[in-house]
């Protein structure tokens, strides 16, 4: 028997305010995504912003419905959407933010595990890691270089081949 660790690196920054521009501004249409999430039963809105090859920004938040669990994260309603207007462009980043209307969220939210096998599928389908970006609505932003960070083991096409 052998057994073996798995681990990952992020990066830490204290406050939206410590990432880059570009990364504050990509947060900020993810922020904006949020606040029109449909969230009427949880109470709990997440936003979503995928940074394009080609610079466009795709946008989605997540939507909720009484017969759960027909709604849809907003991870996967961003790169889902960036996936159809996009085909074949690459997604170089996605910001994913999360407030609650019962309490202040004060870490960054991590996309479920529907979202992490979703982003992953496009991850290997473009052959270059896709950066994460994570944040509450206040406090630290956590960075991933890639989702397989999140998900190393992940389930791909490669296995049906």
């Amino acid at each position: 028997m052998q057994k073996q660790k798995i681990s990952f690196e992020l990066t830490v920054f204290d406050s939206f305010e410590a990432l880059s521009a570009s990364d504050q501004e990509l947060m900020t249409a993810a922020v904006t995504a949020r606040e029109n999430a449909y969230a009427p039963y949880s109470k709990f809105q997440v936003g979503a912003a995928v940074l394009m090859n080609n610079g466009a920004v795709v946008i989605g938040s997540n939507q909720e419905n009484a017969s759960y669990p027909s709604g849809l994260c907003a991870e996967r309603v961003a790169v889902f959407q960036a996936g159809a207007l996009y085909p074949g462009e690459k997604m170089k980043v996605v910001a994913i933010t999360a407030a609650s209307k019962n309490y202040t969220v004060d870490r960054a939210a991590a996309p479920c595990g529907n979202c992490r096998q979703s982003i992953s599928e496009y991850e290997v389908k473009q052959g270059s890691p896709i950066r994460l970006l994570l944040m509450g609505e206040v406090g630290r932003v956590l960075q991933c270089d890639s989702i397989a960070d999140l998900l190393p083991l992940a389930f791909n096409g490669t296995f049906l081949e």
